[in-house]
């Protein structure tokens, strides 16, 4: 009986969730500015339901990269996004923020994949309002995908979160994949 609900509930649950996305501001370059523009009424995000910008981490749950991710700056984004509450999506907005731009020097991160897992990625340098819009279409989809029992949550309150569908294979972010060994000796 209770298996049956969760699955007559689904569409409920996830229509509720893509359509009432926090997105959190997180401009860290020239992308921020089309991002800041998407909330104008000339495009109008909040068609969408992700209109509602929030300052914290802890009211949200989307996170957009918008630009350059820098080695420094790297275990900042994973703090911040580990500060987000369960269900919480990424998109990776530009060249920069996707794959490290023109940036293929000593300091800038090739990819903000290589800290948070990304949902989305939106090509571009910088992509254009309509290109943000078309990638916050692209992750609800997925979220509508998505099974809300997806979520498994232990009892010391971490959660496992399940990012993939049916006859995909798990994909796995290890610390050391993202280069999080050197900052949890420096703690």
């Amino acid at each position: 009986m209770g298996a049956k609900t969760v699955d007559i509930a689904a569409p409920v649950v996830n229509w509720a969730r893509k359509s009432a996305l926090w997105p959190m501001t997180f401009g860290l370059a020239c992308c921020a500015i089309e991002m800041i523009a998407t909330g104008a009424g000339r495009f109008d995000i909040d068609r969408f339901g992700a209109g509602v910008f929030r300052p914290s981490p802890r009211q949200s749950d989307l996170i957009i990269i918008a630009g350059t991710v820098t080695l420094k700056m790297g275990p900042v984004v994973r703090r911040v996004y580990d500060q987000m509450p369960e269900p919480k999506w990424a998109i990776a907005m530009g060249a920069c923020a996707s794959t490290g731009g023109p940036f293929d020097s000593y300091s800038t991160m090739q990819g903000a994949d290589r800290c948070i897992p990304i949902d989305v990625y939106i090509p571009g340098c910088p992509p254009r309002p309509e290109a943000l819009l078309y990638g916050l279409m692209r992750l609800q989809d997925i979220i509508m995908r998505e099974a809300p029992s997806a979520y498994i949550f232990d009892s010391d309150g971490t959660v496992h979160r399940k990012r993939q569908f049916e006859g995909e294979e798990v994909a796995v972010l290890t610390d050391a994949a993202m280069g999080l060994k050197a900052d949890a000796a420096l703690r």
